[in-house]
């Protein structure tokens, strides 16, 4: 081939553009997100994971729920998500600008927990997900692993919950670990509720009337 050399340079400008102004070019510009500040509320937007519930954020990736469950709520035009009552608005970019890992997901074969706390008309409980990681049900699987059966000495933990339908041994009680408590923290922390200027649906323009040039 005569012109080989010139074809591979010719593909690989061609390959570094691309990548360049798709990958490098989109993480510039996402990279400029700063919170927004809201005069009316007095605070910005979104505020930091701290805490237990910032540790939680990593059981949720190294228990792998982003398999089956999403952390991105679609546009009404692409889904019917606001309807199944997983968010009032679209997921905007603002949304992540704080996670160094952001659990988007690959698979909604669970519902969509990005805004599990902010749902409406109620929101799970501490309760509700404590039962749920340790009983399951038909599509979510139990994580008994996380949670201990202690004897009980002198007072009942803080942390002890019965779960639905099963009673601890006399003598003892259940008690979530470290790991569930820090999920359950992260998972009653995802609330996206307030509503930025860039995911309020762009008002639809006027179509041009026939023959009008």
């Amino acid at each position: 081939m005569k012109n080989g050399p010139i074809f591979l340079l010719g593909l690989f400008v061609a390959l570094a553009v691309s990548f360049g102004g798709i990958v490098l070019g989109s993480h510039a510009q996402l990279g400029r997100l700063t919170p927004y500040f809201d005069e009316t509320e007095g605070q910005a937007f979104p505020q930091r994971t701290t805490g237990i519930a910032a540790r939680g954020q990593l059981v949720y990736a190294d228990l792998g729920c982003a398999s089956c469950h999403t952390q991105q709520v679609r546009r009404p035009d692409y889904g019917s998500d606001k309807a199944r009552g997983w968010g009032e608005r679209q997921s905007v970019a603002r949304d992540y600008i704080h996670q160094s890992r952001p659990q988007l997901g690959s698979s909604r074969f669970g519902p969509d927990l990005t805004n599990l706390a902010g749902r409406k008309p109620a929101a799970p409980s501490e309760g509700d997900l404590l039962n749920l990681l340790y009983s399951g049900s038909e599509r979510h699987p139990a994580y008994g692993f996380l949670f201990e059966t202690q004897k009980v000495a002198g007072e009942i933990s803080s942390w002890s919950f019965s779960p639905t339908g099963k009673s601890a041994p006399a003598g003892y009680q259940f008690v979530p670990t470290e790991r569930a408590r820090s999920l359950v923290a992260y998972l009653l922390s995802l609330n996206t509720g307030y509503d930025y200027p860039e995911a309020r649906p762009v008002a639809p323009t006027a179509k041009k009337e026939e023959g009008h040039k």
